[in-house]
């Protein structure tokens, strides 16, 4: 297990910082009043989300590699904080959606309906906490092989 502490606590960190994010998008209205700007503007979690495992597989090339790194340790760095993700991923959508923004789910399905966007069934289906379960559990390991391939290439080290 201390093999793999810097991955699970990068994962740890990810998990954390997902739930900030969320914190500040409903603070900032991104989840009510301005809610029709949710959709471009929740794209930049991105940003934090890409330093978290540059900063990850930075500390494991330091730290386990002693300063070298090869693109494949690289990867199998990050697709191991990637498991670790998924595997909180069903914690953190439903501590979003039920502590942080328990109206998003309300908001965003009346928003799409008057603006024509969805029917209301529709919007019912894809907006619920079963369908944000299986479209996040889906997403993370996508997401996360594809960012981990990326920051793998920048972070090797020979």
């Amino acid at each position: 297990m201390k093999k793999y502490a810097i991955e699970i606590k990068w994962g740890v960190i990810f998990a954390i910082m997902g739930l900030v994010w969320m914190f500040i998008e409903r603070s900032v209205g991104l989840h009510d009043d301005l809610i029709a700007h949710h959709a471009t503007y929740t794209n930049l979690i991105a940003i934090p989300a890409i330093a978290v495992y540059v900063f990850a597989l930075l500390e494991k090339r330091r730290v386990y590699y002693s300063g070298k790194m090869t693109y494949l340790q690289g990867f199998k760095t990050g697709l191991l904080i990637t498991l670790v993700v998924t595997i909180l991923t069903p914690l953190t959508q439903w501590i979003t959606l039920s502590i942080i923004t328990p109206q998003y789910f309300e908001n965003v399905i009346a928003y799409a309906v008057e603006n024509g966007k969805m029917t209301q069934q529709e919007a019912n289906d894809y907006f619920n906490l079963k369908s944000y379960m299986i479209q996040s559990l889906l997403g993370a390991p996508i997401m996360g092989i594809v960012t981990s391939g990326i920051v793998a290439a920048f972070t090797v080290k020979k």
